[in-house]
């Protein structure tokens, strides 16, 4: 079964499902609307006492619901400045460091950072030798994404591709998948140098916003396409530890980059396979 699931990934339209279920996460449908969110909750087994508006009757549209607040205070950011802090809830799927260019996906797979952040070689050498992290958002999880250390934006690229399913199943099997996947990559500028956070879309990921530009994808593009920012003076994009950086429309993978010498490792307990819940503590900042 699962090398039939895998083989269907590959041949059906995903763009096209993935439009068509985006549409419907759009919709004002009333009461359908409000059946198919119990029928969610139920199904994935989501605890509704953690959202801001617990009642799935408060949700106009699918993507309201899915994108929830939670209540303020439920998720503290650990305030030690040396600690980086997860950035999602999750599971984290890989990490470690980026070793001649390359990032393990599973057994058996690897992918380069300059595919995956788009081609763009001045890019990737900015991650060269440094460490990476990816962490998978199940449906049941919290879809928006925070920062992990305070940080200004320098640059936002698009990057086309596929829409593969991002689930482990997927990740085992689909050769270099984070880097063949339509995706959002945001630079940031740190104390310890450059992050990048990268928003890996996936089959049925209809929306990926940042909070900056809004909607970045859909509509689809064709090819890599990138935005500047001023690191400096009025209009400098700059986000707090903790503070939400983006979303996702119906879940999907979060990659991030460290540079060289930025972490003095993982928390204890972080590891391949571990759970994550944004604001604790995710990484330790090298002195």
């Amino acid at each position: 079964m699962d090398k039939v699931k895998i083989a269907l990934q590959y041949m059906l339209p995903k763009h096209l499902i993935s439009r068509i279920v985006g549409k419907f996460a759009a919709a004002e449908a009333g009461w359908l609307t409000t059946a198919f969110i119990k029928w969610f909750i139920k199904q994935y087994g989501i605890n509704m006492q953690e959202a801001l508006e617990s009642q799935p009757e408060a949700y106009r549209t699918f993507n309201a619901f899915f994108t929830r607040a939670l209540k303020p205070g439920l998720r503290p950011i650990t305030p030690d400045a040396d600690i980086m802090v997860q950035p999602v809830d999750g599971a984290v799927s890989q990490l470690g460091p980026i070793e001649d260019g390359r990032l393990f996906q599973a057994k058996g797979h690897h992918y380069s950072a300059l595919a995956l952040l788009g081609g763009i070689e001045a890019d990737a050498k900015r991650f060269a030798e440094g460490d990476f992290a990816t962490i998978y958002l199940a449906p049941k999880d919290y879809h928006r994404l925070h920062m992990p250390i305070k940080g200004t934006l320098s640059k936002m690229t698009y990057v086309p591709g596929e829409l593969f399913s991002v689930n482990p199943l997927t990740a085992r099997n689909v050769p270099g998948l984070f880097a063949r996947n339509e995706r959002v990559v945001a630079i940031f500028e740190t104390e310890k140098g450059p992050l990048a956070m990268v928003l890996v879309g996936a089959t049925i990921v209809a929306s990926i916003e940042t909070v900056w530009a809004g909607t970045v994808t859909p509509p689809t593009g064709k090819k890599v396409f990138s935005w500047d920012y001023p690191t400096e003076g009025p209009e400098a994009i700059t986000l707090e530890k903790g503070e939400e950086m983006g979303r996702f429309k119906l879940g999907s993978t979060v990659v991030m980059l460290f540079a060289k010498d930025a972490l003095d490792g993982f928390a204890d307990g972080v590891e391949a396979g571990s759970v994550t819940r944004m604001g604790e503590p995710f990484a330790r900042i090298k002195a």
